[in-house]
């Protein structure tokens, strides 16, 4: 199946993904990196982020050739059953996310104006409700004012940190390059189990996913740089205090608000959209409802502060996962989406996902994503070369 003639253009797809980097959390991360200093914190951002986008590319790639969504994309190597698995493992991890980016802004929210985080968290949980409600297909105009209108914002904070004066260093436990790398290559890629959600339907998807990939890795790095000149300038690991001391007041919390927003709408959208590759009654707007109210629930009851270890879980998941859908899109060209279970894809995830969490330990120079994957593609191409080229059809496939 190929995209559709009358899909998004290349500006609605640079736009979502503009959106999409354009976050608190990112900013945040951004702040871990300071111990590294910001020479090497930059190199690390820059090389993770060109790793990161370029599995991202090719995930997008695979998408918007065959039309199908993201989850939908992973059944081609894992079977109908075994790619359900992962749309489940994706919806935990969209749940994860809204639960954190609505955290991070209602403490940052709360921080700047001293106000009630939990009143914050419901805010932004019904802000992201009714950006729901409208629907990606209806913002319209109102989805370029508000992006329109963040630019401006971080602008603007871009150019407070850049006339500030060093303080004190933050006091930060000590970081690896290696692990730096790697949370680097995290946040891109935890958007890769959604982008096919976006470039399926554009009118030329590989321009649009270049572009997508494209604008998101530019604005993540940004994002991210912002974070480590904020930790760097004012000793400071709260982007909330960072906007404070900055003098930016309200442009802070709109930039919170507004970031936070479009941000969150991707993560519970896309958990709609997994979800119909759980079961095709489900309703994909129910369901990114629900995933919002129980996130908001989340950032209400739970502590959220610290989402390094979920962002080694996530890279952990999906690097291995990526890998073998590449090797057998890319390299070896086997679709098993005809068999409940493709069983030896299934225990090579496995592998891959126990290496990747072993390399970690190591912390080799080049993190642990590269290494990981490069050794999955090999032994899925090694062990697929012996399997039939198109295996037998089952009769029932539920």
């Amino acid at each position: 199946m190929t995209a559709s003639a009358k899909g998004t253009s290349l500006w609605e797809n640079g736009l979502i993904w503009f959106g999409a980097a354009l976050s608190i959390a990112e900013m945040q991360t951004g702040t871990y990196f300071a111990p590294l200093g910001f020479t090497q914190g930059l190199a690390a951002i820059l090389l993770g982020h060109i790793i990161g986008c370029a599995l991202l590319f090719g995930a997008g790639i695979i998408g918007g050739r065959t039309g199908k969504s993201a989850m939908e994309t992973v059944k081609l190597s894992f079977g109908q059953q075994g790619g359900r698995l992962f749309a489940l493992l994706n919806i935990v991890q969209l749940l994860g996310w809204t639960g954190i980016m609505i955290y991070e802004g209602a403490l940052a929210a709360s921080t700047l104006f001293g106000t009630n985080q939990q009143l914050w968290c419901l805010l932004l949980g019904l802000l992201i409700m009714i950006w729901i409600a409208i629907g990606r297909k209806n913002l319209g105009r109102l989805n370029i004012f508000t992006m329109g209108a963040l630019l401006l914002l971080t602008i603007s904070l871009s150019t407070a940190l850049s006339g500030g004066n060093a303080s004190a260093p933050l006091a930060a436990e000590p970081l690896s390059f290696a692990l730096a790398l790697e949370l680097s290559i995290a946040m891109p890629l935890s958007w890769l189990p959604l982008i096919s959600d976006y470039t399926r339907r554009a009118e030329k998807p590989v321009k649009a996913t270049a572009i997508s990939v494209s604008i998101y890795g530019l604005v993540s790095c940004w994002m991210y740089i912002i974070g480590l000149a904020a930790a760097l300038t004012f000793g400071e690991n709260d982007i909330a205090q960072v906007m404070s001391k900055a003098g930016l007041g309200i442009a802070g919390l709109l930039i919170i608000l507004l970031s936070t927003v479009t941000t969150t709408f991707l993560d519970a959208y896309s958990a709609g959209v997994s979800s119909q590759s759980l079961s095709s009654r489900l309703n994909k707007k129910a369901v990114s409802l629900a995933v919002t109210i129980i996130g908001t629930a989340g950032a209400v009851f739970l502590p959220l502060l610290d989402f390094t270890d979920f962002l080694y879980f996530i890279g952990s998941v999906f690097a291995p996962m990526i890998a073998i859908q590449f090797a057998d899109y890319f390299i070896i060209d086997r679709h098993y989406e005809q068999t409940s279970f493709s069983r030896p894809n299934l225990f090579l995830w496995l592998i891959g996902f126990i290496l990747y969490r072993l390399l970690m330990q190591a912390d080799l120079p080049i993190g642990s994503t590269l290494p990981a994957m490069l050794i999955t593609i090999a032994l899925c191409a090694a062990v697929n070369a012996l399997r039939p080229k198109y295996p037998p059809i089952e009769a029932e496939v539920h």
